[in-house]
């Protein structure tokens, strides 16, 4: 039996409260699984005297949670603040300074830093896991660092946020406004107060950047992912999509091309066959084609205290297992110094084409001057029809556009210049249609 794995925790709330307590009820499981005993020797949060429910036995307090990075007696530092720089950016730094692995859920921190500190821990010879940045206790960042070795993968998507999930779920369900659903999900838990990370899309940017680098062995790129939320949703886009044979939901994608590597975050409509269309509620699903294996979906809880310390506990285990001497991974599955600069994509054709939703004047010629201007763009339409719109005043009408393989930009001109035209008496909906999901 090895010495024990000293383990310090910076953050108790929810998440680090339920790793505490997973790391002292399963002492005996994690001793015989890692050959070793995990022990919390170190702490740190605001609050000294909050009852977390959980006892922390004999482990060290520290107010700083930079010092306890920095001189804890501790071989692992998990960090469990959140945010991308300040406090937690430190700490990870000064752990990984110190020659201490690292664990960490914080996707914002490596969307931001992923590469600096990747290089950091391979300096030093240490280990840095984040499987519980992404998809919540899914195990894909290791399947995508260590099992799919020979593997070159040509594109990974899902769903990354159980968040916008649940509120196209419950949309689809029960005929709930967005509104409604977002304000039923605050009341549950599942979205914080100011819900505005999740519905527009940046939790799910983050996770994708982190995935793209794994997937293409290139330098995370955050801010060059095309970016879309959920707010503009209505029930007339879910009930067109049923007709339609769809379901909506809000997909990260990445993928290399000839002209370098898209990333987007936005709604699509996928088949309601399909197997990413099953994926209800607050479950996470990530799927990743590769060359050899085809394609691998990967599905289960993405987020709460209980999926994201299971993730957490997996990543300590892991360095427990590992021994001296032990020449360990690289972070992102390249050398970090080996990351290859990120490349943003053409814009592209699009497989699968587009569903547009338009609330026009209902007067003559305005259906024909809608496909003038999808000719003009050179789009070609697979169908336009007129909507029933019971609760619609007569003078306005619902066009429900679905488009062939285009491109973004045509589509974007296209639906501007009926703007200009003045046909368009509302904001008009532009959803992506994904025939392979």
């Amino acid at each position: 039996m090895g010495e024990a794995l000293r383990v310090g925790i910076a953050g108790l709330g929810t998440v680090g409260a339920s790793v505490a307590r997973v790391l002292s009820e399963k002492t005996a499981e994690l001793t015989r699984q890692c050959g070793r005993e995990i022990v919390v020797t170190a702490v740190s949060a605001r609050d000294r005297a909050k009852d977390r429910g959980v006892s922390l036995g004999d482990a060290q307090w520290f107010d700083d949670p930079v010092e306890m990075a920095r001189s804890a007696p501790i071989d692992v530092f998990v960090e469990l603040i959140g945010g991308e720089n300040g406090t937690a950016y430190a700490c990870v730094k000064a752990a990984l300074e110190a020659g201490r692995h690292v664990v960490t859920a914080n996707k914002a921190l490596l969307a931001a830093h992923g590469v600096a500190i990747a290089q950091a821990a391979e300096k030093e010879g240490v280990l840095l896991n984040y499987e519980a940045a992404v998809a919540g206790g899914i195990p894909v960042i290791k399947t995508m660092r260590e099992a799919l070795a020979g593997n070159a993968v040509t594109r990974v998507f899902g769903i990354l946020n159980g968040t916008c999930n649940y509120i196209l779920t419950r949309m689809e369900q029960d005929g709930l406004s967005f509104a409604e659903c977002l304000e039923e999900a605050q009341r549950l838990g599942y979205a914080e107060a100011d819900p505005t990370f999740d519905i527009e899309g940046q939790d799910t940017a983050h996770k994708l950047a982190i995935l793209t680098s794994l997937a293409f062995g290139s330098e995370i790129s955050a801010g060059d992912i095309y970016l879309e939320g959920i707010a503009n949703i209505t029930q007339a886009d879910i009930r067109a999509a049923a007709e339609l044979g769809y379901r909506i939901k809000l997909l990260g994608v990445a993928q290399k091309t000839e002209s370098g590597i898209e990333q987007r975050v936005h709604p699509t409509m996928v088949p309601t066959s399909s197997v990413i269309a099953q994926v209800h509620g607050v479950t996470n699903a990530v799927a990743i084609e590769t060359d050899i294996l085809g394609e691998l979906l990967l599905s289960g809880p993405g987020a709460g205290g209980e999926a994201t310390a299971s993730a957490v506990v997996g990543d300590i285990a892991d360095i427990a297992k590992s021994r001296p001497g032990f020449q360990h991974g690289p972070v992102f599955g390249w050398p970090a110094r080996e990351l290859t600069p990120y490349k943003r994509a053409r814009m592209r054709a699009h497989a699968g084409g587009y569903f547009i939703r338009l609330t026009v004047a209902d007067r003559t010629g305005v259906f024909a001057a809608i496909a003038r201007r999808m000719a003009d763009n050179d789009i070609s339409l697979e169908s336009i029809v007129q909507h029933a719109n019971g609760d619609m005043a007569d003078d306005r009408k619902t066009v429900i556009l679905v488009t062939h393989e285009t491109t973004e930009a045509a589509v974007r001109k296209a639906v501007k210049e009926m703007t200009a035209d003045g046909h368009l008496v509302d904001t008009p909906q532009v959803i992506r249609i994904e025939r392979a999901e």
